[in-house]
Parts: structure tokens; sequence; C-alpha cells
């Protein structure tokens, strides 16, 4: 998040020195990239290249100090960072998106969400893909169980997930670990800040069936929402306003066609009970 401020904070001190990107690049002798790469908080910064950017946009006294010692940090490392390979790059950035999201509303169109996930179901999930080392599958698992306590610790964010109905059907890991999965997508939707719906198929065609998507919500006003939206070897994430109007968007149509959550736990229970 702080990197995300910084980020922020920079972007609107360049805008309202009236310099475009290319005119910050040529004073500093940097790449057009490496800034957009910073003001998307996409990359971390250095104190002193904070520094750097501030003379030019000639930000001084307590703003030049709180400015800077949000850079120094918004270089400490987040808890993820002792999981070591067991997460990419690109997904670190996602990883402290949720750590400090007050709201998340996900559409799951083929697994159950990672937040919702048993270490068993989580476990067939990365089996799936061809990954042999299973140390490094040990790790994945126990990034994501740690991922999962987010929804059960203080501040806990307000997490509303809308399953396509084919990720309750879909038994993955076996019988047991499914029914088991199932059960505990039940318990966890009674939580006060949890939310399952599950989007029939006779819902017919609907606005989100291009893929998965969550959106992401922060406390400060500041702070946009952002669409994150993961693929085999990476990520995308969205920020501009009309890409989170649409995605807004198409989330609410989709809690409309959805069954209501009691309705969506009797079809969980049903689905459970047939698993063989």
């Amino acid at each position: 998040m702080k990197r995300r401020r910084l980020a922020g904070e920079l972007r609107r001190h360049r805008e309202v020195s009236g310099l475009t990107l290319d005119e910050v690049a040529e004073r500093l002798e940097w790449s057009n990239a490496k800034i957009s790469r910073i003001e998307n908080a996409r990359v971390g910064v250095l104190p002193r290249d904070v520094k750097y950017l501030l003379n030019v946009y000639a930000v001084e006294g307590e703003a030049r100090e709180v400015l800077l010692t949000l850079a120094r940090e918004a270089r400490q490392k987040g808890w993820w960072h002792s999981y070591g390979e067991a997460i990419p790059p690109w997904f670190e950035v996602y990883v402290g998106l949720e750590s400090d999201a007050v709201t998340m509303d996900a559409y799951e169109s083929e697994h159950v969400p990672g937040l919702l996930q048993t270490a068993d179901y989580a476990r067939a999930v990365f089996q799936a893909f061809p990954i042999d080392d299973e140390a490094e599958i040990d790790k994945r698992v126990a990034l994501r169980m740690a991922r999962t306590k987010r929804l059960t610790a203080p501040g806990a964010p307000k997490f509303w997930a809308i399953l396509n109905e084919a990720v309750i059907h879909r038994c993955v890991g076996g019988a047991q670990t499914m029914r088991s999965q199932l059960s505990h997508l039940r318990e966890i939707a009674k939580s006060p800040n949890v939310t399952v719906q599950v989007l029939p198929f006779d819902a017919g065609a609907h606005p989100a069936m291009s893929g998965a998507f969550t959106i992401l919500g922060f406390p400060e006003s500041t702070d946009p929402k952002v669409v994150f939206m993961e693929g085999q070897t990476g990520g995308l994430y969205l920020e501009k306003s009309h890409e989170i109007d649409r995605y807004t968007l198409a989330f609410d149509h989709l809690r409309a066609a959805a069954l209501r959550p009691s309705d969506s736990q009797a079809l969980i229970a049903r689905i459970a009970d047939g698993v063989t």
C-alpha cells in the first residue's frame, strides 16, 4: 500500500508541475518506462530516486519529508517475502494489494477462490500444473494458507465471492477433498465479512464470460480500486476509472443473476452430498 500511495503522490506532483513523462525522463536521463513503472507501483523506488524526482517537481518542506519517509517505509519487505520463489515477482504486487484491501469482490469460473480454499484442494489445484517439485508445491500451499488467514484476522476485509456453478461441480483432488472443500465453503460463508453466491447454469449468458477477476478496494479515498486478472505466467492490473466502472458494473450484474446466499448454501450442500 505504501508503495502504491507513494506512486500516486509522485504522479500527482508531476501532473501539478505540468511535466510529461518524456520531459521528466529527459531531465533525469532516465527512460520513460522507468518513470511509468514507478508511477504505476510496478517496481520499488529507491529513496535516492525519489529525491531526484522531488527536485524536478520542486517539492520542498514537510511534503518532501513525508514522501521521503514513505519511500523508506515502502522499501520494507512484506510478510510474504519469507516464501521466496513460491511467489513470483508479478504476484507479489497482488499479495501486497490483497493484504491492504478492505473489500474484495471476486468472480471465479473454474475453481474455488484462493482465499476460500482448503490445503488439500489448493494442493490438487497446484498439482494440475506441470510442476514436478513437491517442495515448491508445499511452499505454494503454505503461502495460500497464510493468505486465507486474512479473512479471519482482526480488521478482515469484506470478501464477496461469486462462483460459476461449474466450480462446485468440478471434483478437484478426489471425493474426500471436494466434500471437505464444499463444507469449508459453507462454514466460511457464515462469517459476517464473507458472502458466497453461486451463478447457476440456467442464468445463461452473463457479463463475465471472458473469465475470472477480482476487484480490490482500499481504505484511503486517494487509493483507487484495482481490478486483477491472473494468467498462467503473469497478472493484469487495471486501475483506470472507466475500467473499474466496467468491472464493477459487471460484478453488480453477476450479483443480481446469482442465487441468493442462502440458496447458494443449499445448492452447495446438495452437491456435497452427491460427491462420490
